[in-house]
């Protein structure tokens, strides 16, 4: 009878650890995070802000795993595409994911992110055109119809916090300074991630087409294109990245990009893959 009540024990034991989610074997915690130079140090941040792990002093918007110091839970990390970060989670303990991927895999940020960035993160995604041409006046009926009032409520409604509008003061869609009947029958064309970049185009292609003017949305699945086409030349805008990737993509690549609107943040947030919990990685 003593053998059978450990037996069960044993045997509880190990369903409570399968259901729980186990480390992996040799005893250290796997953490997938973006393999691109900003996106990875803004994982790094957003664990040593939560206290996971601390960063060499100076270390900032272009740090990787070479710049931790401290490391108590000996995590090992997996740089990923980050874009490929949730098809893998299954695979490591712990993926930190960019909310537009969330949202493409059906992974609800709001929801399932064990913890994720606030939303003063300075990670807002902008509006981008070549040096030059910021003062176009289609450009300028572009950034009044992103910074529109209707297209904060659509962000607003459509995500409900998973991506979050930094418009202080968004318009009534138009530019007091455009003049628009001098904009019609003219077509301005936009690179966009499909989600969620093109989705609030929509609307701003809805607020200019009450002007004749016609939005082109063109969709790319990845972060060097939609770059490259603007500062070809052939493609007027793109609304994809924040600041801290175009920054280093201008240094990299010697392009002449600038951004014209910062128009809504991704929250970066921790999902679990084996494990459900932060039990694993805080306790």
């Amino acid at each position: 009878m003593k053998f059978k009540n450990l037996f069960l024990t044993g045997l509880a034991f190990i369903s409570l650890s399968v259901l729980a989610g186990c480390v992996s074997k040799n005893g250290n915690i796997k953490i997938a995070i973006p393999n691109d130079t900003t996106n990875e140090a803004r994982a790094l941040l957003l664990l040593q802000d939560k206290g996971v792990i601390t960063l060499k002093e100076g270390a900032g918007i272009t740090a990787t795993v070479r710049d931790i110091e401290y490391n108590p839970k000996k995590i090992k990390f997996s740089e990923v595409e980050a874009a490929q970060i949730p098809n893998i989670l299954r695979d490591v303990d712990y993926g930190i994911i960019n909310s537009n991927y969330a949202i493409g895999a059906g992974i609800n940020p709001i929801k399932e992110a064990l913890f994720q960035e606030g939303s003063a993160s300075p990670y807002a995604n902008i509006l981008v055109v070549k040096e030059g041409n910021e003062s176009l006046p289609k450009i300028k009926a572009l950034v009044a119809a992103l910074e529109s009032q209707l297209t904060a409520d659509y962000i607003a409604n459509k995500y409900e916090g998973s991506v979050v509008s930094v418009v202080a003061r968004p318009t009534d869609g138009y530019a007091p300074d455009v003049d628009y009947d001098a904009l019609k029958g003219t077509s301005i064309s936009v690179a966009a991630s499909p989600t969620p970049h093109a989705e609030i185009l929509s609307i701003a292609k809805e607020i200019l087409e009450a002007k004749g003017i016609n939005l082109v949305i063109k969709e790319f699945t990845d972060y060097v294109q939609p770059n490259n086409v603007v500062e070809a030349g052939d493609i007027d805008a793109n609304y994809f990245q924040h600041l801290p990737y175009l920054e280093d993509f201008n240094n990299q690549n010697k392009t002449h990009l600038v951004s014209v609107s910062a128009v809504h943040v991704e929250p970066m947030g921790l999902y679990g893959g084996k494990q459900n919990s932060l039990e694993a990685l805080l306790k």
